[in-house]
């Protein structure tokens, strides 16, 4: 039996630091062929966010936030159906991107980006010619023997398996194993996987056989161990996190791209192409639409044709038994994170208040406020449970528990509400610089959409009927009132965010809104020119946005340099 002489946790925290080490190593530094990725290639929704994402590379490059000499590429959607989202469950990175998504650790501020490459720093060196497939919002840290790495050297498709209770596998991709031949317990596990259930129900998961349950002491091996799903379920389920195409298989999807032209459906890298893998796989799944965001007339018969393209080819599966699957897409699990004494926050380090001014906060309380790359006076209080970034507050602003306050400039006394969500874009109009900030609540759904006017009332604001708000801030209900989709109507187009020449006239404005609907006193829009999230998208200033966190950033190494000095005398 090869266990570990440290505990899971401290092992898992030991080997994501070690990378997060490597990786600092050769930020700023060239690489040799075949020392880091040839290529990183980031997906864009559209051509404005694909101008943001340049953008960002650019400043990120000059800076030397990023290995040099890779080719860094980001590829916008082509028309039709979108494989890019907006983060509308985590809005505060919908104007820059959930990959550019700032974490609270490093000097430079780390973001998604450079920790998905630190995370996957071994891999290219064992990795055959082939493409990498992950998501922008989720985190896999794991431990394996120093003297192992994990290899991407088998034809076809080769995913990572991570252990996770049976719940967990309704909401992500199950591998269904074939047997396995071994009854000792190992970090490492190569195996072959029969077929891949994409999302399925509790029943499924018994009804396919995706089941495991522990293999003899390994029960007892993972009794202590600190991974949730195995310290809770006697049962357990193997669900997947990021996959590997290999270059012949690469090939094959390119060519059959080229040859059907552009997608008029919906087509998920991972139900679409996993399910069709596998000895055991069958074709019934392609005409099960249930988790698609928008169904098409031709999505099941382009389905079956990527099915008849892919059935044989083998899915390899790379079981971590002592890894962790974070999701940070929602501002539930953001809040969680980056707050709470999570196992996250000791795993990667996670700081209460990273690159920022900000008076220190009391170790000994659990759950402390997260303050990334932010300027804060001292007579500020943000209270636990809250994030701050990029952002400046000034005197006496106060903070409620579990906000989220990012991108914003608030200049003068404010009391932001428990629960808010204060996001802060810079809009470029008619060749003029304009703000917007967007305030609700954390909890609101910016999704929940209704078809008819008559059914706005069935949105809710900050926990409010939405119609009632409308008449706190003397809006009608006509479909002026929504942009874009007139008969998809909701939070996300309505619009209701004033545009203000200044940025901390934006934010008090929006403050005003917010804090109307929370006292049930009338605070009139009428006067305002008003967007909707999703048109603020389309105005954002790119570059003046940058510029403001840019400026931070200065005045927080000014500062200190300035506290160096002064010790050192």
């Amino acid at each position: 039996m090869e266990a570990e002489s440290a505990p899971a946790g401290e092992s898992l925290r030991e080997a994501t630091q070690r990378r997060l080490l490597r990786f600092s190593e050769l930020r700023g530094k060239s690489m040799a062929a075949g020392e880091f990725w040839d290529i990183v290639a980031i997906t864009a929704a559209d051509e404005k966010q694909e101008l943001a994402y340049k953008q960002q590379l650019s400043e990120k490059l000059k800076k030397k936030e990023l290995p040099l000499g890779v080719q860094y590429h980001v590829f916008v959607d082509p028309a039709g159906a979108k494989i890019g989202g907006y983060s509308q469950r985590l809005p505060s990175a919908s104007a820059l991107g959930k990959i550019f998504t700032a974490l609270p650790f490093g000097s430079p501020i780390y973001q998604m980006l450079e920790l998905k490459l630190a995370m996957y720093i071994d891999f290219p060196s064992h990795m055959n010619p082939g493409i990498l497939i992950t998501c922008a919002d989720d985190i896999e840290l794991y431990s394996i023997g120093e003297s192992e790495f994990i290899r991407f050297d088998k034809p076809g498709f080769t995913a990572l398996a991570h252990p996770s209770s049976l719940t967990v596998g309704t909401t992500h991709g199950v591998f269904v194993l074939e047997p396995c031949n071994h009854l000792e317990y190992r970090d490492l596990e190569y195996r072959s996987c029969h077929r891949f259930l994409h999302k399925p129900s509790i029943e499924e998961i018994y009804e396919f056989d995706a089941v495991c349950r522990p293999r003899n002491f390994f029960q007892q091996e993972f009794a202590g161990s600190d991974i949730p799903s195995l310290k809770l379920e006697p049962e357990y389920v193997y669900t997947d996190s990021l996959f590997y195409m290999d270059h012949k298989t690469a090939k094959k999807l390119l060519a059959f791209y080229e040859k059907i032209g552009t997608l008029h459906c919906e087509i998920d890298a991972y139900g679409d192409f996993l399910q069709a893998l596998g000895p055991g796989a069958t074709v019934e799944y392609t005409k099960n639409t249930s988790n698609v965001t928008k169904e098409e007339s031709e999505l099941v018969d382009m389905r079956q044709r990527i099915f008849h393209l892919l059935k044989g080819t083998p899915l390899n599966v790379v079981v971590l038994n002592n890894s962790k699957f974070y999701h940070i897409g929602t501002t539930e699990e953001y809040l969680f994170h980056f707050t709470a004494d999570s196992s996250l926050k000791s795993e990667l380090g996670l700081q209460s208040v990273a690159f920022s001014l900000f008076p220190s906060i009391p170790e000994c309380s659990t759950n402390k406020p997260c303050i990334i790359q932010s300027i804060l006076d001292s007579t500020c209080s943000v209270t636990p449970g809250s994030v701050v970034e990029y952002s400046r507050l000034g005197p006496d602003v106060s903070v409620g528990e579990n906000c989220i306050i990012s991108g914003a400039y608030v200049k003068t006394t404010a009391v932001l509400p428990a629960y808010s969500f204060v996001c802060s874009l810079s809009l470029k109009m008619n060749g003029h610089l304009k703000y917007s900030t967007m305030a609700c609540g954390v909890q609101d759904n910016l999704k929940k959409n209704v078809k008819t006017l008559s059914d706005v009332k069935l949105l809710q604001f900050f926990g409010v009927c939405f119609l009632s708000c409308l008449d706190i801030w003397n809006l009608k209900v006509t479909e002026e009132l929504f942009s874009g989709n007139k008969t998809c109507l909701s939070l996300w187009n309505a619009r209701i965010f004033p545009v203000c020449s200044s940025l901390s006239d934006s934010v008090t404005t929006s403050l005003k809104m917010l804090n109307a609907v929370q006292s049930k006193s009338a605070f009139s829009l009428n006067n305002y020119k008003l967007l909707s999230i999703e048109e603020m998208l389309f105005y954002k200033d790119i570059e003046d946005m940058i510029t403001y966190r840019e400026q931070i950033f200065l005045e927080i190494t000014l500062n200190r340099k300035q506290s160096d000095l002064e010790t050192s005398y």
